[in-house]
Parts: C-alpha cells; structure tokens; sequence
C-alpha cells in the first residue's frame, strides 16, 4: 500500500492523538517505528480491523486496544502493520556465502552432526524453505545423518501461515536457481508450486516476536538470518536485539542481515565479513 495515502481519504479518520497512541503501542510492543508519513498506511492498513468489528472511529478500536487482557487484538495490530514482501533467492549472495563458507565450517566444528540455523524473518517463507533446500543439497546422502532443523519465526499469523503451506505463485519462484527447485518444489500445475512433502519437516515455524527480552532457546545457533526487518527499528532497538542475537550464537557463528541494515564494523563482539555478513568474534580475540 503507498505510504502516501491521505489519512481522510478512507471511511475513518485518525486525529493527531490517535495515531500517536497507535505510534507508541507498535514501536513499545514490536519496535516498529512508524513517523508521521506512515499515517495514510496506518489508516489504511486499520479500515478493515474496524470494519470488521464494527467500529465507527479510531478512538473506539483504541480503547479496545489499550483493555486488550490476552493480546489478542496486539497480535492483530502487529498482523495488519508488519510488511512482508518477499521472493525466493533474495539477496543472492548471502546464500552463496551460506553454502560455500558456513556449512563447511559447520561440518568442522560440530562432530557431534547438529546444525543449528534460525531465521528470525521468516515472513511468507521463502528464505528458510531456500535455506532447507540448500542444507539437503550441500550434505546429499550424508544428510539423513545429520540434525539440521532449521527455526522459522516471524510475528505475522498471516505470513507463517502462508509459510506452511508452502504454495507460492511462479512469479515468486521464479529466481530459485533451477537446481534448487528441482529438489525442494514441485508444480501444481496453473503456474503455481509447492513444497514438497519431504522438505517439510525440515523447518519449524513459529510466532515469536523480535522485542521478547528473553530468547526462547536452550542452545546457540550456528547461523542466524535476520534480513530486512531491523530496517523498521530505531538505533536503540537495533543495538539491543543485536546484542541478544549475538549472545544466541556460538563463537563464530555468522549472523546475516539485510543489505540494507549494515551494522558497521565497530562492534566489539562482531567480525566483519563482506556486505551484511558478520561473525562473532571467538573467545581469544
């Protein structure tokens, strides 16, 4: 939806104090930072919630998001302002960097055959279903011999849904490399594609949002990808997620980060590697 829209060119209107009462809901539960030109799609991305519900002013929906005891309507508000645009292989070179330089180092550090992968965007799926199929590509027969579950986790009930499924349009898969395809897709006929069955126990998906202090798991990562989110945080947002998501991996564990969002190159628990790619640092050094 353009940005751009007036906020009084739809059927409800938002004053100044309501937006800033939405402005500071979003940003206190989901970090998501939304200035004044973000109004028109506020307003926009809400007529359907108050339609649905039967409310005739924004102030109504406000009063009901403020009472809101199980966070019901919060996961809906999150739902309606988390954007989730996406296809298959983007950002291509993360995922060469991926094959060619982290799995290898997986397969020397981790004897024990367990791999360790969260991406913490999942969106509509497409990443970790690349990701997956990259993994059964890379370790062939030797797969079946490894633990390499992969985590997939977004704050969108909408988009996760559309993740498991794994049904995609063939304008969105068309970029997957022909190979990849071949092992994780198969047509349905009518320009569309699915996962095949036996990539889907390969990924878990989940609902988990990024703001959480605390990380719901009990053993680091090998490897997060957390690409094009972090675009929508303030500067103090980012730098604590990124610290939690640092203490989340090994030592030498590589974090990935949309082109978009370099971290740069002055965070001491942090090695620079190419474009928004990014080791932690071991223990020596």
């Amino acid at each position: 939806m353009n940005d751009d829209v007036s906020p009084r060119s739809f059927g409800h209107t938002l004053d100044d104090a309501g937006f800033a009462q939405i402005r500071d809901l979003v940003y206190q539960h989901f970090g998501i930072v939304l200035s004044e030109q973000k109004r028109g799609l506020v307003v926009g991305r809400l007529q359907r919630v108050l339609r649905d519900r039967g409310l005739t002013n924004f102030r109504d929906y406000i009063d009901l998001l403020l009472a809101d005891k199980n966070g019901s309507l919060l996961a809906e508000l999150a739902n309606r302002m988390s954007t989730n645009h996406t296809h298959f292989w983007r950002e291509p070179a993360h995922f060469l960097v991926f094959r060619e330089s982290v799995l290898p180092w997986v397969q020397q550090v981790s004897p024990q055959r367990d791999l360790r992968l969260w991406c913490a965007a999942a969106a509509t799926g497409e990443e970790p279903w690349t990701l997956a199929m990259i993994q059964r590509q890379f370790f062939a027969e030797n797969y079946r011999h490894w633990q390499a579950g992969l985590v997939a986790t977004d704050i969108s009930e909408p988009a996760l849904c559309i993740a498991e499924k794994g049904v995609y349009d063939n304008d969105r898969v068309q970029p997957l490399p022909q190979d990849l395809r071949a092992l994780g897709m198969e047509t349905m006929g009518g320009g569309r594609w699915r996962i095949r069955d036996e990539m889907r126990k390969d990924v878990m998906y989940r609902r988990f949002n990024l703001m959480a202090e605390k990380l719901p798991f009990k053993h680091p990562f090998h490897c997060i990808f957390i690409r094009n989110v972090m675009i929508y945080f303030d500067q103090d947002t980012r730098r604590r997620l990124i610290a939690r998501l640092v203490n989340s991996l090994l030592p030498g564990g590589w974090l990935f980060v949309g082109h978009s969002e370099s971290l740069g190159r002055d965070d001491a628990n942090l090695e620079y590697v190419s474009p928004a790619v990014y080791r932690r640092k071991s223990e020596s050094q």
